[in-house]
């Protein structure tokens, strides 16, 4: 059994590593859930035992519709104006699908780019955690895109050196009828360097296929080497993004007016909390 979670002391963001090990050392599994349409929740549970934690990010009725009973932990992200869940006031209807008995808390994340801490109190009184991952992940993530929250607590719980598994269910990066993905994220990026880490051993992506096609062309065809399959790989799919890019140059064409009508009613739009905020901050740096 894990130690209950009113009994344990949270982390702060300037807690040693050793710290957040002990944290997660009861663990045998840690399965981070992405808010996405392909994640089987029901059969996550079947497969990983009771002392598994499970993980979710910030708006959790995407993938849950009834209350979770096993050891689970939020992870919230914060804006420049706090943890995202706390300044949209969501935190009331996100807490409720958590059984607080098996429930370790909310662990607010930034990751930099000007993202600030909720303090605990805003929270309803659940355990909070704070983790500042600015230092693990900006020295190598791509300049001008920001990394997701499931992405940036993966690579660090890597580093972490946790004794268990790390398991990734959803994190396909595809957008579905229900959910969209957002651009300000390097999608491909990240998907290079989760595969990469799965391949290693380090991680398991559950969605991701067991074989390679790719890297089996040298196999049958031995006078290939794998550069040679690399290079072509990158050219055939060159050639792909460039037809791409000319059917979007069509599209944006003949969208054109719904494009405009869609601009001019988001200007008739009231401003959001967010957008008030950012003009405030303007107005005082002039």
């Amino acid at each position: 059994m894990t130690e209950n979670p009113a009994n344990t002391v949270p982390p702060t963001a300037d807690a040693s590593s050793d710290e957040w090990r002990r944290l997660f050392a009861g663990y045998s599994n840690i399965v981070l859930v992405a808010n996405s349409d392909d994640v089987d929740l029901a059969g996550l549970e079947r497969t990983y035992p009771d002392d598994t934690l499970f993980i979710f990010f910030n708006k959790v009725y995407k993938v849950l519709d009834t209350q979770f009973r096993r050891p689970a932990l939020l992870v919230s992200r914060s804006g420049m104006m706090g943890a995202n869940i706390v300044h949209r006031r969501e935190v009331p209807e996100v807490l409720k699908y958590f059984d607080r008995e098996n429930f370790l808390g909310v662990l607010n994340i930034i990751i930099g780019n000007g993202e600030r801490f909720s303090p605990a109190e805003a929270f309803l009184g659940v355990p909070v955690r704070h983790l500042d991952l600015e230092a693990t992940i900006a020295p190598f993530y791509p300049q001008k895109k920001f990394p997701t929250t499931g992405f940036a607590l993966c690579v660090w719980l890597t580093k972490l050196g946790h004794d268990g598994k790390i398991i990734l269910a959803g994190f396909s990066s595809k957008r579905s009828e229900r959910w969209k993905v957002f651009d300000v994220h390097d999608w491909t990026y990240e998907q290079v360097l989760l595969r990469l880490l799965a391949r290693n051993g380090d991680i398991e992506i559950l969605e991701l296929p067991s074989e390679n096609p790719f890297a089996d062309i040298p196999k049958h065809f031995p006078q290939f080497t794998p550069f040679d399959v690399a290079v072509t790989a990158n050219e055939v799919l060159s050639d792909r993004l460039s037809n791409l890019g000319t059917i979007t140059d069509r599209l944006m064409s003949v969208t054109k007016v719904l494009r405009y009508l869609d601009s001019s009613f988001r200007n008739l739009r009231p401003k959001t909390r967010k957008q008030k905020f950012l003009a405030e901050q303007q107005k005082s740096r002039e």
